[in-house]
């Protein structure tokens, strides 16, 4: 099953006056515009390798990156370790503090039918695009993606918790989360790791255009290599590795924002009303809370009008996609197909590259965009279970693209990982 391997990170030099809250920045797939230009206002900041800037933004990366090891900007750790990775946070409206406990490695970056790594969603083709270039150019994991192994006997989580007795960093970030960030140097612990990943299957939960932007940078190589033995650097993916069974896993919703419909509010709520039970609403911030725990139940501000949708349950035999009964039964997979397929006539692999379609966390956001004028209409949409994840996957289906938002979002800039074969931890070396 999974292979992964400890790493030799690549960190900021301490000697650098600068706290290291300043140098991290959100992921390249959350950052806002907003957030970004103020990022890039600080010259050392992990944004600059995240999203670079400029015409040629994966070159420039690259440049950069020399200059910052030539100069002891970032400098290698001497040692090969497991990073462990403890996140603290609060949910809006609870006084609980969660902690999600997971750890940083090498994983092998493994062709999805080799069901060693197993996704959940669909991506969006340009934005792959955009993560090959900048591999390929840098040699460098500017971030972990999110993975998940289970383990209901929960066999690392003592050595972790030791382990984060000593930090090396502790911080807050962006999303008001506390990060703690600690190393596993123990020769026979980072063997105990690897040889308990080796027995499991690992779901993607979050960062699958940075994996298949891996997967496809790995593939290219390959074919170049007619020596390729599979230890080569390009061969493996910086991941944080969490623990299914835990109970600080949280899933938040994904909404859909919709800038313009070629039809009016009145044949489009006509089209809705084949198949939804529309009901109307005098409060659209009350759209989030009408609709949980309840299946195939949806919020719709359209031009300033709110309402509730529940599918009528007879129609839902009418979905015709090949999917499993574990994605055909997906509130999303309903909204997808008979909001966006039957009702506004884009098919299911045009969805993916759909103008005007953005995703959306934050609820008041949703209802301001439709307030301004910026969106036609916004779906409101509840979140998917932990479970839920699990069954799509080992089904060996996909889910729409955007179906998860894993919180909290891991950050960039605690640490960078290298697959230049002169800086990389290969499986022998390890295990030696």
């Amino acid at each position: 099953m999974a292979e992964i391997l400890p790493l030799k990170a690549w960190r900021y030099n301490h000697s650098i006056d600068h706290r290291i809250e300043d140098l991290t920045s959100p992921l390249f797939d959350v950052v806002s515009a907003k957030q970004r230009e103020a990022l890039y206002q600080n010259a050392y900041n992990s944004i600059h390798l995240s999203v670079p800037r400029g015409d040629q933004p994966a070159e420039a990366a690259a440049e950069l990156l020399q200059q910052w090891k030539e100069k002891g900007v970032l400098e290698q750790d001497p040692l090969p370790g497991i990073y462990v990775y403890y996140q603290y946070f609060k949910l809006s409206g609870s006084d609980k503090e969660y902690c999600r406990k997971g750890f940083i490695c090498h994983i092998k970056a493994y062709d999805w039918n080799e069901l060693v790594l197993l996704r959940h969603e669909n991506t969006i083709p340009s934005a792959v695009n955009d993560r090959i270039d900048l591999l390929a150019k840098t040699e460098l994991n500017s971030s972990a993606t999110h993975g998940l192994y289970t383990d209901p006997e929960f066999i690392l989580e003592k050595y972790m918790d030791e382990s984060i007795k000593s930090p090396i960093y502790e911080t807050e970030d962006y999303q008001g989360v506390r990060d703690v960030l600690a190393i596993i140097h123990d020769h026979d612990v980072i063997q105990l790791f690897m040889d308990v990943l080796s027995e499991k299957q690992v779901l993607l939960a979050d960062g699958h255009h940075r994996y298949e932007g891996s997967l496809e940078y790995r593939k290219r190589m390959m074919a170049q290599n007619p020596a390729h033995t599979g230890y080569e650097a390009y061969n493996y993916h910086l991941m944080y590795l969490t623990n299914t069974e835990a109970d600080d896993l949280r899933i938040l919703p994904t909404h859909r924002v919709l800038e313009h419909i070629h039809m009016s509010d009145e044949e489009f709520l006509d089209r809705l009303s084949e198949y939804f039970i529309v009901t109307p609403k005098e409060d659209p911030f009350e759209l989030n809370e009408v609709i949980v725990g309840k299946k195939w139940a949806f919020g719709l501000y359209l031009s300033g009008n709110a309402f509730k949708i529940r599918l009528k349950p007879e129609v839902h035999e009418l979905i015709n996609w090949n999917f499993p009964a574990e994605v055909k039964d997906l509130d999303l997979t309903v909204m997808h197909y008979f909001i966006f397929e039957r009702i506004l006539g884009v098919y299911r692999e045009e969805q993916r590259n759909m103008q005007g379609l953005s995703y959306e966390r934050n609820f008041t956001a949703c209802i301001s965009k439709v307030d301004s004028g910026a969106a036609r209409l916004a779906l409101i949409t509840n979140d998917v279970s932990m479970e839920q994840v699990k069954r799509v996957c080992y089904s060996g289906a996909i889910m729409p693209q955007k179906s998860t938002f894993f919180y909290p979002k891991v950050i960039c800039g605690f640490l960078f990982s290298s697959i230049k074969e002169d800086e990389f931890i290969t499986a022998p070396a390890a295990c030696l």
